[in-house]
Protein backbone atom coordinates (compact mmCIF):
# COMPACT_ATOMS: atom_id res chain seq x y z
CA UNK A 1 0.00 0.00 0.00
CA UNK A 2 1.03 3.58 -0.61
CA UNK A 3 0.83 5.52 2.62
CA UNK A 4 1.39 9.12 3.66
CA UNK A 5 1.54 10.75 7.08
CA UNK A 6 0.10 14.24 7.52
CA UNK A 7 0.57 16.37 10.64
CA UNK A 8 -2.07 19.14 10.90
CA UNK A 9 -0.60 22.12 12.75
CA UNK A 10 -2.41 25.39 13.26
CA UNK A 11 -1.22 28.36 15.25
CA UNK A 12 -4.56 29.51 16.64
CA UNK A 13 -5.35 26.80 19.19
CA UNK A 14 -8.03 28.00 21.62
CA UNK A 15 -6.46 26.34 24.66
CA UNK A 16 -2.80 26.94 23.77
CA UNK A 17 -2.15 29.45 20.95
CA UNK A 18 1.10 28.90 19.08
CA UNK A 19 1.83 25.50 20.59
CA UNK A 20 3.36 23.94 17.42
CA UNK A 21 6.21 26.44 17.78
CA UNK A 22 6.68 26.25 21.54
CA UNK A 23 10.28 25.43 22.47
CA UNK A 24 11.09 21.97 23.79
CA UNK A 25 14.79 21.64 24.59
CA UNK A 26 15.89 23.72 21.65
CA UNK A 27 13.40 22.45 19.09
CA UNK A 28 9.86 23.58 18.25
CA UNK A 29 7.26 21.00 19.25
CA UNK A 30 6.27 20.40 15.63
CA UNK A 31 9.83 19.24 14.92
CA UNK A 32 9.69 16.63 17.68
CA UNK A 33 6.44 15.33 16.18
CA UNK A 34 7.85 15.31 12.63
CA UNK A 35 11.03 13.47 13.70
CA UNK A 36 9.02 10.83 15.57
CA UNK A 37 6.73 10.27 12.61
CA UNK A 38 9.71 9.96 10.26
CA UNK A 39 10.85 6.89 12.25
CA UNK A 40 7.97 4.98 10.66
CA UNK A 41 8.90 2.37 8.07
CA UNK A 42 5.41 2.25 6.56
CA UNK A 43 4.98 5.93 5.67
CA UNK A 44 6.48 6.89 2.33
CA UNK A 45 6.05 10.62 2.92
CA UNK A 46 5.52 12.94 5.89
CA UNK A 47 3.91 16.37 5.48
CA UNK A 48 3.03 19.16 7.91
CA UNK A 49 -0.27 20.80 6.93
CA UNK A 50 -0.66 24.32 8.26
CA UNK A 51 -2.53 27.56 7.73
CA UNK A 52 0.18 29.72 9.27
CA UNK A 53 3.24 31.11 7.53
CA UNK A 54 5.29 30.98 10.75
CA UNK A 55 4.79 27.23 11.05
CA UNK A 56 5.44 26.73 7.33
CA UNK A 57 8.78 28.58 7.54
CA UNK A 58 9.81 26.76 10.71
CA UNK A 59 9.16 23.33 9.21
CA UNK A 60 11.00 24.23 6.01
CA UNK A 61 13.95 25.53 8.06
CA UNK A 62 14.51 22.22 9.86
CA UNK A 63 14.22 20.26 6.61
CA UNK A 64 10.64 19.06 6.80
CA UNK A 65 7.97 19.23 4.12
CA UNK A 66 5.12 21.66 4.76
CA UNK A 67 2.11 22.73 2.73
CA UNK A 68 -0.25 25.65 3.24
CA UNK A 69 -3.95 24.90 3.64
CA UNK A 70 -7.17 26.84 4.14
CA UNK A 71 -7.59 28.43 7.55
CA UNK A 72 -11.27 27.58 8.07
CA UNK A 73 -11.22 23.79 8.44
CA UNK A 74 -13.48 22.57 11.28
CA UNK A 75 -11.00 19.84 12.31
CA UNK A 76 -7.49 18.59 11.78
CA UNK A 77 -8.80 15.68 9.73
CA UNK A 78 -10.45 18.09 7.29
CA UNK A 79 -7.07 19.83 6.92
CA UNK A 80 -5.40 16.47 6.28
CA UNK A 81 -7.99 15.64 3.63
CA UNK A 82 -7.24 18.85 1.73
CA UNK A 83 -3.60 17.77 1.45
CA UNK A 84 -4.38 14.17 0.49
CA UNK A 85 -7.16 14.92 -2.01
CA UNK A 86 -4.94 14.96 -5.11
CA UNK A 87 -2.42 12.36 -3.95
CA UNK A 88 -2.30 8.80 -5.27
CA UNK A 89 -2.24 6.95 -1.96
CA UNK A 90 -4.13 4.09 -0.35
CA UNK A 91 -3.88 5.03 3.32
CA UNK A 92 -3.57 8.45 4.93
CA UNK A 93 -2.40 8.77 8.54
CA UNK A 94 -3.36 11.85 10.54
CA UNK A 95 -0.90 12.51 13.37
CA UNK A 96 -1.90 15.22 15.84
CA UNK A 97 0.71 17.95 16.07
CA UNK A 98 0.73 17.96 19.87
CA UNK A 99 2.26 14.49 20.42
CA UNK A 100 5.97 15.42 20.73
CA UNK A 101 7.12 11.90 21.63
CA UNK A 102 5.07 9.92 19.11
CA UNK A 103 6.89 6.78 17.98
CA UNK A 104 7.18 5.46 14.44
CA UNK A 105 6.47 1.89 15.55
CA UNK A 106 2.99 2.94 16.67
CA UNK A 107 2.26 4.31 13.21
CA UNK A 108 3.59 1.15 11.59
CA UNK A 109 1.21 -0.95 13.64
CA UNK A 110 -1.66 1.37 12.74
CA UNK A 111 -0.92 1.04 9.02
CA UNK A 112 -0.63 -2.74 9.33
CA UNK A 113 -4.24 -2.87 10.54
CA UNK A 114 -5.28 -2.21 6.93
CA UNK A 115 -3.26 -5.13 5.51
CA UNK A 116 -5.74 -7.57 4.02
CA UNK A 117 -8.65 -6.06 5.99
CA UNK A 118 -10.98 -4.62 3.37
CA UNK A 119 -13.68 -3.92 5.95
CA UNK A 120 -11.49 -1.59 8.01
CA UNK A 121 -11.86 2.01 6.89
CA UNK A 122 -10.60 3.98 9.91
CA UNK A 123 -8.15 3.04 12.67
CA UNK A 124 -6.89 4.78 15.78
CA UNK A 125 -4.82 3.84 18.84
CA UNK A 126 -5.30 3.88 22.59
CA UNK A 127 -3.38 2.86 25.70
CA UNK A 128 -4.23 1.80 29.25
CA UNK A 129 -4.27 4.62 31.77
CA UNK A 130 -1.39 4.87 34.19
CA UNK A 131 -1.94 5.74 37.83
CA UNK A 132 -2.06 9.52 37.52
CA UNK A 133 -5.17 11.70 37.34
CA UNK A 134 -5.68 11.84 33.58
CA UNK A 135 -8.61 9.42 33.71
CA UNK A 136 -10.67 12.29 35.13
CA UNK A 137 -8.95 15.11 33.21
CA UNK A 138 -11.36 16.64 30.63
CA UNK A 139 -8.40 17.44 28.36
CA UNK A 140 -7.77 13.68 28.00
CA UNK A 141 -9.98 11.74 25.58
CA UNK A 142 -11.21 8.33 26.71
CA UNK A 143 -12.54 5.48 24.59
CA UNK A 144 -14.46 2.29 25.34
CA UNK A 145 -14.45 -0.54 22.81
CA UNK A 146 -16.57 -3.55 21.96
CA UNK A 147 -15.37 -7.15 22.13
CA UNK A 148 -14.02 -6.92 18.57
CA UNK A 149 -11.93 -3.84 19.26
CA UNK A 150 -14.18 -1.24 17.62
CA UNK A 151 -14.96 2.03 19.35
CA UNK A 152 -18.26 2.31 21.17
CA UNK A 153 -17.76 5.90 22.33
CA UNK A 154 -15.15 8.58 22.93
CA UNK A 155 -15.54 11.17 25.67
CA UNK A 156 -13.73 13.76 27.74
CA UNK A 157 -15.80 12.53 30.69
CA UNK A 158 -14.77 9.41 32.66
CA UNK A 159 -16.65 6.53 31.02
CA UNK A 160 -18.47 4.29 31.71
CA UNK A 161 -20.35 5.21 34.87
CA UNK A 162 -19.53 2.59 37.52
CA UNK A 163 -23.03 1.48 38.50
CA UNK A 164 -21.75 -1.91 39.65
CA UNK A 165 -18.88 -4.34 39.15
CA UNK A 166 -19.13 -6.33 35.88
CA UNK A 167 -19.93 -10.03 36.06
CA UNK A 168 -18.05 -12.62 34.08
CA UNK A 169 -15.25 -11.25 31.91
CA UNK A 170 -12.92 -8.86 33.70
CA UNK A 171 -13.38 -5.20 32.77
CA UNK A 172 -10.10 -3.38 32.13
CA UNK A 173 -11.65 0.06 32.08
CA UNK A 174 -11.57 2.79 29.45
CA UNK A 175 -8.48 3.44 27.35
CA UNK A 176 -6.67 6.71 26.86
CA UNK A 177 -7.01 7.80 23.26
CA UNK A 178 -3.86 8.57 21.27
CA UNK A 179 -4.18 11.28 18.64
CA UNK A 180 -3.39 9.28 15.50
CA UNK A 181 -5.90 8.19 12.86
CA UNK A 182 -5.48 6.04 9.78
CA UNK A 183 -7.94 6.29 6.90
CA UNK A 184 -8.35 4.57 3.60
CA UNK A 185 -8.19 7.53 1.27
CA UNK A 186 -11.66 6.94 -0.16
CA UNK A 187 -13.19 6.97 3.31
CA UNK A 188 -11.24 10.08 4.27
CA UNK A 189 -12.82 11.87 1.33
CA UNK A 190 -16.24 10.61 2.46
CA UNK A 191 -15.56 11.76 6.01
CA UNK A 192 -15.05 15.33 4.86
CA UNK A 193 -18.52 15.37 3.28
CA UNK A 194 -20.17 14.45 6.60
CA UNK A 195 -21.66 17.31 8.56
CA UNK A 196 -20.13 17.86 12.01
CA UNK A 197 -22.52 16.05 14.34
CA UNK A 198 -23.92 17.15 17.73
CA UNK A 199 -21.80 14.83 19.89
CA UNK A 200 -18.65 15.93 18.06
CA UNK A 201 -19.48 19.54 18.82
CA UNK A 202 -20.50 18.89 22.44
CA UNK A 203 -17.41 16.83 23.30
CA UNK A 204 -15.01 18.66 21.01
CA UNK A 205 -13.83 15.30 19.62
CA UNK A 206 -13.76 15.05 15.84
CA UNK A 207 -13.71 11.22 15.74
CA UNK A 208 -17.30 11.18 17.00
CA UNK A 209 -18.37 12.43 13.57
CA UNK A 210 -17.66 9.00 12.12
CA UNK A 211 -19.54 7.15 14.88
CA UNK A 212 -22.56 9.45 14.73
CA UNK A 213 -22.87 8.84 11.00
CA UNK A 214 -22.78 5.07 11.48
CA UNK A 215 -19.16 4.27 10.57
CA UNK A 216 -16.88 2.06 12.66
CA UNK A 217 -13.45 2.93 14.06
CA UNK A 218 -11.00 0.14 14.83
CA UNK A 219 -9.06 0.80 18.05
CA UNK A 220 -5.62 -0.74 18.55
CA UNK A 221 -4.38 -1.06 22.11
CA UNK A 222 -0.66 -0.19 22.21
CA UNK A 223 2.04 0.13 24.87
CA UNK A 224 2.69 3.81 24.25
CA UNK A 225 2.18 6.48 26.88
CA UNK A 226 0.33 9.37 25.23
CA UNK A 227 2.05 12.71 25.75
CA UNK A 228 -0.28 15.19 24.10
CA UNK A 229 0.04 18.89 24.89
CA UNK A 230 -3.31 20.64 25.25
CA UNK A 231 -2.34 23.17 27.92
CA UNK A 232 0.75 24.78 29.40
CA UNK A 233 0.40 22.39 32.33
CA UNK A 234 0.67 19.50 29.87
CA UNK A 235 3.81 21.10 28.43
CA UNK A 236 5.50 21.09 31.82
CA UNK A 237 4.52 17.46 32.34
CA UNK A 238 6.00 16.53 28.96
CA UNK A 239 9.22 18.37 29.78
CA UNK A 240 9.51 16.40 33.02
CA UNK A 241 9.07 13.09 31.21
CA UNK A 242 11.57 14.09 28.54
CA UNK A 243 14.14 14.94 31.23
CA UNK A 244 13.52 11.54 32.83
CA UNK A 245 14.31 9.99 29.45
CA UNK A 246 17.61 11.83 29.29
CA UNK A 247 16.57 14.59 26.90
CA UNK A 248 18.22 17.90 27.75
Amino acid sequence: MKTVGVIPARYGSKRFPGKPLVDLFGKPMVQWVWEGVCQSRRLSRVIVATDDDRIYKTVSAFGGEAVMTRYDHPSGTDRVAEVAADMEVDVVVNIQGDEPLIEGRILDRLVSAFDGESGVEMVTCAAPFDKDTREIDPHTAKVVVDKNGFALYFSRWPIPYAHQEPKGAQWKGPLQHIGVYGFRKNFLMTYTTLCPAPLEEIEGLEQLRALEHGYRIKVLEVDHQPLNVDTERDLERVKTIMRERGIR
